[in-house]
């Protein structure tokens, strides 16, 4: 994309833009499902998702992440944690698979998700013992990408939240160093509040640059953004 979704939104003959979509409270339903539903219809993200075949808008952020740090090059071998519902396997696919050059997917998360052309899927529990294991053998050599969207559901208490996916950080990173090829990249996504020191610490430890981003397509209500660890020191 050269451009975020809703940025060219196209104007009627009286030169207005187009109207914002109002939802009325139905009966039974919560308002917060009414402003939910609202903001879906009012998102451009969304109807560019729904117009390119992406499982939800989630696909965007990555898409802006390699816009950004060009990491997703055709050839590349890519491990997709947290794949559910599949819009980043789908990214991943589109950019390392060509004609010229046969890169290689391999997605995984505990919940189930449509298979992806061109990506070997996986349902399971990256948590539990032997994950890594099964990830390894589908792989069949080793990574130059691991990108993890993976994120406990919210409690809704923000230090527990934090925990959780920092723990969940923690153990995709533990993974990665065990699979990545030399100048391999990591991306996890985290919460405001960045990254634990001693987490920190280890990947600047492990790779040559670490940096946050919070991609466009990351609503700015959310707490989530993203570390980026570039050139694994293998």
């Amino acid at each position: 994309m050269s451009k975020r979704p809703g940025s060219g939104r196209s104007k009627g003959k009286s030169g207005a833009r187009e109207l914002f979509t109002k939802v009325r409270s139905a009966k039974g339903r919560k308002l917060s499902s009414t402003r939910w539903l609202q903001r879906q219809l009012n998102d451009p993200y969304v109807a560019e998702a729904k117009r390119m075949g992406y499982p939800s808008r989630a696909a965007f952020k990555l898409v802006e992440l390699d816009e950004k740090f060009k990491f997703l090059k055709p050839g590349k071998r890519v491990v997709d944690l947290g794949a559910a519902p599949g819009g980043w396997t789908m990214v991943a696919v589109e950019k390392v698979i060509t004609n010229k050059k046969r890169g290689k997917v391999v997605a995984l998360d505990i919940n189930e998700m449509d298979d992806v052309a061109g990506a070997t899927v996986l349902q399971h529990d990256f948590l539990d013992n032997d994950a890594p294991d099964l990830l390894k053998k589908a792989l069949d050599g080793p990574a130059d990408i691991v990108i993890s969207d993976m994120a406990a559901p919210a409690t809704g208490h923000t230090s527990t939240d934090h925990i959780k996916i920092m723990a969940l950080a923690e153990t995709a990173l533990d993974f990665a160093c065990e699979v990545l090829a030399p100048d391999g990249i990591f991306i996890a996504k985290v919460l405001k509040g960045g990254t634990e020191n001693e987490l920190l610490a280890v990947m600047k430890q492990k790779f040559k640059t670490v940096r946050h981003a919070k991609p466009p397509a990351s609503r700015q209500d959310s707490a989530e953004s993203y570390v980026v660890a570039t050139g694994f020191r293998g």
